[in-house]
């Protein structure tokens, strides 16, 4: 066999994948090698390792290995047009990157005392940013950041003094395991005031909070937010606009 044929073993060392997942893309149709020895040996060429190259750009964009099979069968689908679809989210990422860095110097500027932020502050900073990007695009973030600036230092102090509160007084209203009382349904008016202030009543925006807090539950334990609280608070506000 010549140079420009990669044995399984070869090229699983060469690209850091194992020869176990090769194999598996095999199995189900993904990347078969163009030649296979008698005695089952497989032998990938440049044309499979180009594949292989578009497979792991689809992969990294999030797409299953279903998905994948389906996008390179499409017609009019280019490995040019999936290198760029794959440069183009990982200037984004590097953009979401960047604006981390700023967030995180925010902070230590906020926290800027003569010991600086605690180690423990800034990982936990960090945990929430990431499990929020995971539901708010790009877009959405920076008009959270816009907003921020919008509402100045003090505005933000304020609301985040009084958003615990808050959360505190609508989940006391819940334990009653009652309808919404009047007292729940003031509350939930303020709650709506304040997720209006920081989104600018983007209700795209706030959605995707709201599912961020729902779906993590490291968020749901720093901050006191559930679904069934979200579900509360919903139900309480459709009883405001209702007696209104």
């Amino acid at each position: 066999m010549d140079k420009s044929q990669w044995r399984v073993g070869e090229l699983a060392s060469r690209t850091g994948l194992t020869v176990r997942t090769l194999h598996h893309y095999d199995q189900i149709g993904l990347l078969r090698p163009s030649q296979r020895t008698m005695a089952g040996h497989r032998f990938y060429g440049r044309e499979d390792i180009a594949r292989l190259q578009q497979i792991r750009s689809l992969r990294q964009l999030g797409l299953s290995l279903q998905e994948i099979a389906v996008c390179l069968k499409r017609p009019g689908s280019s490995a040019k047009d999936i290198l760029e679809l794959h440069l183009t989210r990982l200037q984004e990422q590097i953009r979401l990157q960047q604006q981390l860095c700023r967030r995180l110097e925010a902070l230590a500027e906020r926290f800027g005392d003569s010991e600086g932020p605690s180690t423990d502050d800034l990982l936990k900073t960090i945990e929430v940013m990431t499990m929020f990007e995971k539901y708010i695009t790009p877009e959405q973030m920076e008009k959270l950041d816009r907003r921020r600036v919008e509402l100045g230092e003090e505005g933000i102090k304020a609301a985040e003094q009084e958003w615990p509160q808050l959360i505190a007084a609508m989940r006391a209203e819940m334990a009653k395991g009652e309808p919404p009382s009047e007292r729940a349904q003031q509350l939930s008016r303020r709650w709506m005031e304040l997720v209006s202030q920081f989104t600018g009543g983007d209700s795209g925006l706030a959605q995707s909070v709201r599912t961020a807090y729902e779906q993590e539950p490291g968020l749901a334990t720093q901050f006191g937010l559930d679904g069934q609280l979200f579900a509360f608070v919903g139900k309480a506000y459709a009883a405001a606009k209702a007696g209104s």
